[in-house]
């Protein structure tokens, strides 16, 4: 018996052994690797939206990179004699001081008049003169009475002779009115004024 339990505690001191050295192995490759770091270096992850945006802006409005500042000519020394410089400012002005509570208030002058006494002087300005439109230069000598018994007038504008009934255009300006035989009534459309010619003489 005594030897059959010494033969077992044995046995189990062997496989303990053996468990442990392979752990420590294990665990020492694992150690290893994370110190050594990768053999390669990792690639970065591209999402899809990065490539999308990457694909969207074309090669020709890529710039150069900016120059990236360095933070060593920075000297983060406190200056007291450059603060003491700006404390000592003293106002010189000769008006009110608002920094100061101390300040004389600015004196404001008692109005002669009460601005609410009575009713605001209003100057009013002289609207704009319109301008009058000129004479129409038509001259109105005669119609004629068609088969519907519709008149047509006629007119003279310096040379020139025109035959109308009411509705067209004369001389590419002028609208012709309503035509009676003493008179027509002419619109000028440049100045959309309306004015009574009467019969003349050719």
């Amino acid at each position: 018996m005594p030897l059959q339990l010494g033969t077992e505690n044995k046995r189990q001191v062997y496989i303990v052994i053996a468990l442990f050295a392979v752990i420590l192995i294990l665990g020492g490759r694992q150690v290893y690797k994370m110190l050594a770091g990768p053999s390669t270096p990792p690639r970065p992850i591209q999402t899809a939206a990065a490539s999308r945006t990457a694909a969207a802006v074309p090669s020709t409005l890529a710039g150069p990179d900016a120059q990236k500042l360095t933070n060593a000519g920075i000297d983060p020394t406190l200056h007291f004699e450059k603060l003491a410089q700006s404390e000592d400012i003293h106002y010189a002005g000769t008006g009110r001081n608002i920094f100061s509570a101390q300040s004389a208030p600015v004196a404001i002058e008692t109005p002669i008049k009460s601005a609410r006494a009575g009713a605001p002087a209003v100057t009013v300005s002289a609207a704009p003169a319109i301008p009058t439109p000129p004479a129409i230069d038509l001259k109105y000598f005669g119609y004629t009475e068609a088969p519907d018994k519709s008149l047509q007038a006629f007119f003279t504008h310096g040379d020139d002779i025109f035959m109308a009934r009411t509705g067209e255009i004369v001389d590419h300006r002028y609208k012709v009115g309503l035509i009676k035989p003493l008179s027509v009534q002419i619109t000028d459309m440049a100045y959309n004024h309306t004015q009574t010619l009467g019969l003349s003489a050719f």
